[in-house]
């Protein structure tokens, strides 16, 4: 079951798996960060380790659940070990906050800026450039702190999504996604409605404050 949900070979993509970027590259980046397509990190069970666990055609699930709940391991590990335990319907736990992914929708494309639990980052400019932050380090630990903090509210106050995730919002608005243990929770909304939510509004003041650092850092070199 697990094969033929998560194989190598995938479907057709919708236009929401296939990506809002003109690159092919930027939109493979871009659907890695949702963990829901676990397709696309398949190679790495050649690595061995967590990821041959992860991917094992035979699986361990004691110590997929021991991934999952592992607060050392990789974020990305663990939301695609979750997600493959809810797909066997196995019970998780719920309301592990594991990420959060924040996009803008401009009229010249989006922005989005993923801040994962073990403070990775990944942000995308609407004009396809990246910036990449790998795992805990001092100069953004503050600003990720604080996106991390701001979404754990939100999270324990909405649930999860039970359908097909929804394609990247349209200009003008703002879409908070969160990749949390029982799966993908979200809230949408104009950006100026949420930037004065009680709730919205701490994470996107959050997530422009780490926007701002990440980009000051980029452009010295």
């Amino acid at each position: 079951m697990f094969k033929k949900l998560f194989g190598s070979g995938s479907p057709t993509p919708s236009p929401a798996e296939q990506g809002p970027y003109r690159d092919p590259a930027t939109n493979f980046i871009y659907q890695l960060l949702f963990c829901d397509r676990p397709e696309m990190f398949a190679k790495q069970a050649e690595s061995g380790g967590a990821w041959a666990v992860l991917f094992a055609e035979e699986p361990d699930w004691a110590a997929l659940e021991k991934l999952a709940m592992d607060e050392t391991a990789e974020s990305r590990l663990r939301v695609l070990a979750f997600n493959r335990l809810r797909a066997a319907g196995k019970p998780v736990t719920p309301k592990i906050h594991l990420a959060t992914i924040v996009e803008v929708g401009l009229n010249e494309g989006l922005d989005v800026m993923a801040v994962f639990g073990d403070h990775s980052v990944r942000y995308i400019n609407h004009t396809e450039r990246m910036s990449v932050v790998e795992g805990k380090t001092a100069l953004f630990e503050v600003e990720t702190a604080a996106v991390l903090a701001a979404s754990k509210p939100i999270v324990q106050a909405i649930g999860p999504w039970d359908q097909e995730r929804r394609p990247p919002p349209r200009p003008e608005m703002v879409r908070l996604n969160f990749l949390v243990s029982d799966g993908l929770y979200f809230g949408e909304g104009p950006m100026e409605t949420f930037s004065r939510d009680g709730m919205a509004g701490p994470l996107i003041h959050a997530a422009a404050g780490l926007l701002q650092k990440l980009v000051a850092e980029t452009s010295k070199g």
